[in-house]
């Protein structure tokens, strides 16, 4: 028999619901739309409450962004099995999740939103970035990786985001077509690199070694064939 009596939160478990509630806000709308009575009133629970528990938007916000980030960066994490080509593919599917799901607050997270110039703000996108880098590093198995490997990487890195917010403006491109685009991206970046260091050429093709014949660097291959002729 319900009693009608609500269960009362712990002060860890409130903050949690009010990040998530943030967070879902703010993956609909852009951060700056989105008020203080508007999180109160999604939560079930008054504006000084709310306050209570963070001492300001920012707060909230920047809590809600690290949660955010957390999320990102996870959907980098991808077992070294199979093919690698088809191992960047489903990263880049899960990260295209995060940007369809929550467009908004990806935007605020790599533009700053409300935070920009913060400190915070920029370690949470300095974190992102790092784990991506050191999970790209994992699958080509390499721990030291010379100068032109890290440019390749890191610059794909970028590449990703700005392709993800160029995208959410108007979804104009086909999103599984961008997520093999950008899988294609990264192969020619890598094989442009490759032309001018031997290193990375014996990176690119122990990469290739296990590319079947249906896996995307192998489409990219008989794409460019058949440009040129």
């Amino acid at each position: 028999m319900t009693t009608g009596v609500r269960r009362r939160m712990g002060v860890d478990e409130r903050r949690q619901q009010l990040i998530g509630v943030a967070l879902e806000l703010f993956s609909q709308r852009s951060p700056d739309e989105v008020s203080i009575d508007e999180i109160a009133s999604a939560a079930g629970i008054s504006r000084p409450l709310v306050y209570h528990y963070f001492p300001g938007k920012l707060s909230l916000y920047e809590a809600a962004l690290k949660r955010a980030a957390d999320d990102l960066a996870g959907r980098f994490v991808e077992p070294r099995e199979g093919p690698l080509g088809a191992r960047l593919l489903r990263v880049m599917r899960r990260y295209f999740d995060f940007v369809d799901e929550h467009g908004p607050g990806f935007s605020a997270l790599m533009r700053g939103g409300p935070a920009v110039g913060s400190t915070t703000t920029n370690a949470l996108i300095d974190a992102v970035r790092q784990a991506a880098y050191v999970q790209i590093l994992s699958h080509l198995g390499v721990t030291d990786p010379p100068a032109r490997l890290e440019l390749v990487v890191r610059s794909w890195i970028s590449l990703a985001e700005s392709t993800a917010l160029i995208w959410l403006d108007g979804r104009r491109i086909p999103r599984r077509e961008l997520e093999v685009q950008l899988v294609h991206d990264f192969a020619a970046l890598a094989a442009v690199s490759a032309t001018h260091d031997e290193e990375m050429g014996a990176l690119l093709r122990g990469a290739l070694a296990d590319e079947p014949a249906d896996g995307p660097f192998t489409d990219l291959v008989g794409r460019l064939v058949a440009l040129a002729s």
